[in-house]
Formats: structure tokens, C-alpha cells, sequence
């Protein structure tokens, strides 16, 4: 999107906002598919947790996606929008086997990642189909905190464990029609996804009843000119030799599920602040906006980069500047950056901001969390209101205990 038309969203709706170009999106998810396009039965499930407003959802679900929920949440969220439950596919980890219970009422395909969590449920629902996640042993991600496949995440079953499911799937205990992996999130290498669906296709020939292989996501895209980021066509191709030769072993009509979403949604999102202050420092300049890592919180938690530009005075002379927010901790979202000349008033536009933005928002310091606008067919629509000091005060309790 054009500087004039980001300016335009914060004259409209104010600051801070977070903006999505759901032509991107589109575009995205047109791109995702043409990568796959040698694969005859394919399904993307989006993942719903780098983005889930409701207006969000029913645009990807109208783009023939699938969804990936991580809580129960997130499923009544996706049927709010209009997703059939035989198109989500539940993840949790770690969850309640009450919650587990819940879903499976509402008709989801379940996936489970513990033989402790797979036990319980075969209790309850004997000889009922499943999906399982397995842990591959591959280390690679973005950052610590995105790395979930190694071998001491608490994410997915040990490749050592598999035998006992066998033997559960043969005494009529469960039934496994799905095999999922997932090793992270910001993963540019193209071998570590393959490695990833090798290992799926080998364990999926022990299960007879097997008709799902779920690939997962954590597709890098880039975050500045000359970053890296995974090359969806050669891995597309690569992927398309490997599950070819499986499904002719196999012979079997298997099904591929990929489940990306900061692909999806992450370059159509921007988050737009106004300067509050410039102010002068013994060494450098800050520049102090109008929000905090309570908005925009992965630059301080992954240390992720995010490329900022003053789109009110984008053609200045390049200065260095903190850019900084309005929290009471060092909630820095950039340190040293050169930027276009900055003054008070000026917007600050946030690049790849569409995942992991507003849905990683809180109160924190009892901010409010702000609006949420999409842009389509040339027109601006506000899909969330900035919250207000009634909303932050609603399921709160007030008992006055010292009163006299």
C-alpha cells in the first residue's frame, strides 16, 4: 500500500492502528496454492492464531481455506465465521482432557501430541479417528521461542513412542487417519521441511487407517530488502517428488494439509503510530510513539526485526534514531535505526505487522488495545473498535472491602 493511502487510515480512524491489504492476503494465499500445484489433494488450514478477527476469518474461509485452532477458542471463533467443523483441525498442547471433550462434540478433527493426552482420550472415545503430532527432532526457527521441534520441546511425540500408538491403533483403541508435523515458525531452510515430511511419510506407513498428512507451517517470509525467506516454489517442487513417491508406496489417495499463517497474513499487515515526542538523549534520539510492546510486543519478546518508515516525511534526510514506546519498561522497538527526519505528529508505519501483532495485544499499563481496519476493493472497513475504559472495566468485580 502507498504512503497516501496508510495516511489516510490514521486521518480516518486515528493512531494506533493496525491496517491489512486483504488483497495481499489473497494474493498469498493464490501464491501458496500455485507453489503445490503439481499435488492433486491439497488443503491449507489457516492458522488462526497469527491473526483471528472475525472479518479476517470469513475472507480466508471464502478463499477455499481450511483452519488450524489451537484452543477451543479459536474453533468457536472459526464457526463463528463460518468454517464447518470438518474443516478445522484442533491442535492443543497440553490441554484439559474437558476441553478436549468440548471439541470433539463440536466435530473437529482432533490432534493430539502426547501418548498421555492420546490415553485418556482413548477412554472416552474408543477406536475414534485422530490426528497425531510428532515431534521430528529438527532444530530451526526464527528464534528460541519458535523452536518446537528439537528433542526436549514439549511439542509433539517422540518418534521413539510411535510403536505404542501402533499397538493402541491394533487393540481398536484409537484410530489414526492423520500424521502432523510442525518445527517451527520462521524457517528459510528448505531442507528442514523436508526433512520434516520424510519423516511423517515414513511413520504413516504403519497406520492402516492413515488418509491425512499434515505438513504443518513456519514459512519465513522477509522482513527487509536482501532478507531471507522460503522459496515456496522450490520447496512446492521438492515436496511434490517426496509426496508422490510416498503415495505410490503407500497406495493410497492420501490427502496433504499445509496449516502457514504468518505467510498468509503477515506482509499485508501494517501497524501505524503518531510521534509523541522526539527527545534528545546524551547519545541518540528517541523517538516516543503513541504505543508500546502491549500493541506490537515481538520486537521485544522474539527481538524480531520490523522494518519502521515515516511515511509522513519519507523523502527527508536519513537520521538515526530509538524508536520507543509509551510503556513503563524498555519497551524499545528500535535501537539506532536510520529513519526519515522525524517530528512530533509524524506516522510511524510498522511493516509485516499482520501476524502476531494484535493477536499477541494486552492491557498491559491498562492501555487499551487499538482498532483494527482492512482494505479492499478501494474502500477502508473497521473490523475491530479501539477499546474503551467501559470495556476494560466489564468483567471486573468491584467490591469496595474498606469501606466504613
Amino acid at each position: 500500500m502507498d504512503n497516501k493511502l496508510l495516511l489516510r487510515a490514521t486521518e480516518i480512524y486515528g493512531s494506533p492502528i493496525y491496517l491489512y491489504d486483504l488483497e495481499k492476503i489473497k494474493s498469498q494465499v493464490n501464491k501458496f496454492n500455485a507453489s503445490f500445484k503439481s499435488i492433486s489433494n491439497i488443503k491449507v488450514q489457516y492458522a488462526a492464531k497469527a491473526l483471528s478477527n472475525i472479518s479476517i476469518l470469513k475472507f480466508i474461509k471464502n478463499l477455499n481455506c481450511g483452519l488450524d485452532a489451537v484452543s477451543i477458542q479459536e474453533i468457536k471463533l472459526g464457526i463463528t465465521a463460518g468454517f464447518k467443523a470438518k474443516d478445522i483441525i484442533y491442535t492443543p498442547n497440553g490441554v484439559s482432557i474437558e476441553e478436549i471433550k468440548e471439541a470433539v462434540k463440536l466435530g473437529v478433527k482432533v490432534n493430539l501430541d502426547s501418548i498421555e493426552s492420546i490415553t485418556e482420550f482413548s477412554k472416552s472415545f474408543s477406536n475414534k479417528s485422530i490426528f497425531i503430532r510428532v515431534n521430528p527432532n529438527i532444530f530451526d526457527g526464527g528464534s528460541n521461542k519458535t523452536r518446537v521441534g528439537h528433542s526436549e520441546s514439549k511439542f509433539g511425540i517422540p518418534v521413539n513412542q510411535i510403536e505404542r500408538l501402533v499397538k493402541m491403533e491394533k487393540e481398536n483403541k484409537i484410530s489414526i487417519d492423520g500424521i502432523h508435523v510442525h518445527s517451527g515458525s520462521d524457517i528459510s531452510n528448505i531442507n528442514s521441511f523436508i526433512k520434516g515430511a520424510k519423516t511423517v511419510f515414513n511413520l504413516a506407513l504403519q497406520f492402516k487407517n492413515i488418509k491425512f498428512i499434515d505438513l504443518g507451517g513456519g514459512y519465513k517470509v522477509p522482513y527487509f530488502k536482501g532478507d531471507s525467506y522460503t522459496d515456496m516454489e522450490e520447496l512446492g517442487n521438492k515436496i511434490s517428488i517426496e509426496f508422490n513417491n510416498f503415495k505410490k508406496e503407500c497406495k493410497k489417495d492420501i490427502g496433504l494439509i499445509f496449516e502457514p499463517g504468518k505467510y498468509l497474513v503477515s506482509e499485508a499487515g501494517f501497524f501505524l503510530t503518531k510521534v509523541n515526542y522526539v527527545k534528545e538523549g546524551p547519545k541518540n534520539k528517541f523517538a516516543q510513539i503513541n504505543s508500546g510492546f502491549n500493541h506490537f510486543i515481538r520486537p521485544a519478546f522474539y527481538n524480531s526485526f520490523h522494518e519502521i518508515e515515516n511515511i509522513s516525511n519519507s523523502m527527508a534526510k536519513k537520521e538515526k534514531y530509538s524508536v520507543v514506546g509509551y510503556i513503563c519498561e524498555n519497551d524499545t522497538f528500535a535501537e539506532d535505526r536510520e529513519l526519515s527526519k522525524i517530528n512530533k505528529g509524524d506516522i510511524l508505519c510498522f511493516k509485516n505487522a499482520g501476524a502476531y501483532g494484535f493477536s499477541m495485544s494486552s492491557n498491559y499499563n491498562s492501555r487499551f488495545t487499538p482498532a483494527e481496519v482492512c482494505f479492499y476493493n478501494n474502500e477502508f472497513n473497521l473490523i475491530r473498535k479501539g477499546q474503551e475504559m467501559n470495556e476494560l472495566l466489564s468483567n471486573q468485580i468491584i467490591i469496595d472491602f474498606l469501606k466504613t
